[in-house]
């Protein structure tokens, strides 16, 4: 069971282990964890690295590389003995890259700011191992701020029929803009479905004809000229030539 810190509770994770499940919940910052993980020795983080990157949302930028560590924790400690829960706690560190977080020491001298994000699970995969399949939870967390970005923002309405064609029609939306990314530039195979839709669909553009044929006027020195034009060729662009 995987899920972020709102599910973070005693009670959702007593549930878990009746029913013999696994959990992976991302811990909440409280004083306990912000403690536990200030104890982490420098020598105990691993460094990882992502084969794609990793959208931090807390920074707002990618992250193709972080730290790794891990620490026996025990939770709820302020509900008594019997409520307490012990397990892993596994943090991931990602160096924050914004200057202006940037913290000076006593004698002045810079050193790098971290984004510690903590995992609380009793999986039974090694560290780095664990890390990864909790992160797997955050892809679909990005899918659903997409959507709400998008089509979802526009969810509920007062029918349930409504509801269920619109939501069939926001998920075909969402996977034909992710194709047009892919085929469009890597930064947009990348790039969230609104920075798609501004830079290669809502494009101001004039159908005008010339000798019998339609041509699409684009804007000049449109900065992603060249992305729309490979998506245009990968759309609509001759077949391949078979192979003789």
């Amino acid at each position: 069971m995987r899920a972020d810190s709102a599910y973070y509770g005693r009670e959702v994770i007593a549930a878990a282990r009746r029913g013999g499940a696994r959990f992976s919940i991302t811990a909440r910052q409280d004083a306990a964890v912000k403690r536990a993980i200030a104890g982490i020795s420098e020598d105990a983080w691993t460094t990882i690295r992502y084969p794609h990157a990793v959208f931090d949302e807390q920074l707002q930028q990618w992250a193709s590389d972080a730290q790794v560590a891990e620490v026996p924790f025990t939770a709820f400690t302020s509900r008594g003995k019997k409520n307490q829960i012990t397990a892993r706690l596994i943090v991931r560190r990602v160096r924050d890259q914004n200057p202006e977080h940037v913290v000076a020491d006593a004698q002045g001298e810079l050193f790098a700011a971290w984004r510690h994000h903590a995992v609380f699970t009793n999986s039974p995969l090694m560290m780095v191992q664990a890390e990864a399949d909790h992160r797997r939870h955050s892809i679909i967390e990005q899918v659903i701020a997409d959507l709400k970005g998008g089509p979802l923002a526009h969810l509920p309405s007062g029918k349930f029929n409504a509801n269920g064609a619109w939501l069939a029609l926001a998920a075909m939306a969402f996977n034909l803009t992710r194709a047009a990314g892919a085929l469009a530039s890597l930064f947009h195979a990348r790039a969230t479905t609104a920075t798609i839709r501004r830079q290669l669909i809502n494009i101001p553009a004039r159908p005008v004809r010339s000798a019998r044929r339609i041509h699409l006027r684009l804007p000049t020195n449109w900065p992603w000229a060249d992305a729309w034009l490979d998506l245009f060729s990968a759309a609509l662009g001759p077949p391949p030539a078979a192979a003789a």
